[in-house]
């Protein structure tokens, strides 16, 4: 079999592809919202068909506990060809998508996909929710496959896959875990993973991320009084729980900006020299970066002793990502407020245990309680490890041939700054390293108004994955 006929089918298809991924970014596919559940059985239903279309024997499996919601997983396989001796893959990704909000800040309706010219750049870039992450993603592999089942008459070309399509990964991922455990003696029989939802390292330059963060995200609240107040009233006289909680949480950092819970950094591996050589030689423009998000060089601000790309890709972070109380509506109301929240996260590297940054967090709190004051719950809006894939990899040096026959260029060896708990989970249940191959871009704004995909990224993702198929079978020969 030959890869360039199915090179040359996705050239002569190219526009039933882009069609497909429109007809998938129309359904509104809001996993976390209940209102939304109807079309995001159907966003699955629409993955479902599409695979089985290409020859795979897949299902929806239901996730949802007794008495509980949950959203179904595309779930299934294609079977080896008996000449192949090469890897087994596991293909992961999502197809919920994330709230739309604001509304009025879209240039279209969010599930209404409009194609436009890329803003100063050559070429056309698809604007929807979802258009990159991940349905845009998830559609290269798909059409991948539709390349090489219409091309050999087989599934995936012979290679055997397992596929693993959530629809609450923008929800957190709140049944993976027991699925991956209910299903697990099938998912082990993987022998890696492969990934579709990173970025490449700029336009025209491919790359694998070999590394991301993990995650802790909580919620707190801190009570004072069992009512709101009167500020002229009470104000100077008792404990504001919003002045309060801004007190506390800024004792989070030191003047080095280093996180002050103890023991938050002792399974932090250091940074390797070799390591920060080779990220120095990726030419990374971090007054350019800073740039495109409306910030000048002053803005390079973070953990004292590590670079711009160093403090993202290889040390641990603290993030106050909301807090309110009281009111905050139209106009003026003097209250102090009986209570305050806040939502805080971390995001873990290297060796740092989800649970064990939690209950520091929780301990910490304890421990600089606002006198007059006491803590609600912690609530865990989830956990997840962090996952770093060894740069030897038979796997991951058979993604780098794939994406420089695609693109004709070196893929650059990168880690994120994200979190994609998935990789962790099934490194830690089931030993499973993953392949993050990824094609987004820095200015695809996604989780945000007018989130956009390149069409020559979405061009470039369904070649390399069609080439990977190739090289997955030379690693067997």
């Amino acid at each position: 079999m030959s890869v360039d006929r199915v090179l040359a089918w996705l050239d002569e298809h190219d526009q039933d592809s882009i069609n497909h991924l429109i007809d998938w970014l129309k359904i509104p596919s809001i996993g976390t919202d209940p209102a939304y559940d109807e079309h995001t059985r159907r966003a699955a239903e629409w993955c479902r068909d599409h695979l089985r279309g290409s020859g795979f024997d897949v299902d929806l499996i239901e996730t949802a506990p007794p008495g509980g919601r949950g959203q179904p997983m595309v779930f299934g396989h294609s079977k080896a060809d008996p000449a192949y001796k090469g890897p087994r893959v596991l293909f992961y990704g999502h197809y919920d998508v994330q709230p739309p909000d604001p509304l009025e800040l879209w240039s279209n309706p969010p599930f209404e996909p409009v194609i436009k010219p890329a803003e100063g750049k050559v070429g056309e870039r698809i604007v929807a929710r979802g258009a990159e992450d991940d349905k845009g993603q998830v559609t290269m592999f798909l059409e991948a496959m539709r390349g090489w089942h219409e091309v050999s008459g087989k599934p995936a070309g012979g290679v055997p896959f397992t596929i693993m399509i959530e629809g609450e990964e923008e929800s957190g991922s709140v049944n993976l875990e027991r699925f991956v455990e209910t299903h697990k003696d099938v998912l082990s029989k993987n022998d890696v993973v492969l990934i579709s939802d990173t970025a490449m390292l700029g336009r025209g330059k491919p790359a694998i991320t070999y590394g991301v963060r993990g995650l802790v995200y909580t919620e707190i609240t801190l009570h004072a009084a069992d009512q709101d107040l009167h500020s002229g009233a009470w104000g100077g006289k008792c404990p504001n729980p919003l002045n309060e909680l801004a007190k506390v949480l800024a004792k989070l950092w030191d003047a080095d900006r280093r996180v002050t819970i103890p023991g938050f950094y002792d399974d932090v591996k250091p940074l390797a020299d070799e390591e920060r050589e080779l990220w120095k030689k990726l030419g990374i423009d971090e007054v350019e970066a800073l740039a495109g998000i409306g910030l000048g060089p002053d803005a390079n601000l973070g953990e004292k002793g590590y670079s711009f790309t160093e403090r993202e890709w290889a040390r641990p972070t603290c993030d106050i990502n909301g807090m309110w109380g009281g009111y905050t509506g139209e106009g003026a109301k003097t209250v102090i407020p009986s209570h305050a929240k806040a939502k805080v996260s971390f995001r873990l590297v290297g060796d740092q245990v989800p649970q064990k940054i939690f209950d520091a967090f929780k301990a910490w709190l304890n421990a600089n309680t606002p006198a007059g004051c006491r803590w609600g719950d912690v609530i865990d809006h989830g956990l997840g490890q962090p996952a770093t894939l060894p740069v030897d990899s038979e796997e991951l040096r058979a993604a780098a041939r794939a994406l420089k026959r695609a693109s004709g260029t070196d893929a650059a060896l990168i880690k994120s700054g994200g979190s994609i708990p998935v990789a962790g989970l099934l490194k830690q249940d089931l030993g499973l390293d993953t392949i993050f191959m990824g094609f987004g871009l820095e200015d695809d704004r996604i989780h945000s108004p007018n989130e956009k995909y390149e069409l020559s990224s979405f061009r470039l993702g369904a070649r390399s994955h069609a080439v990977l198929i190739d090289e997955l079978w030379k690693l067997g020969g």
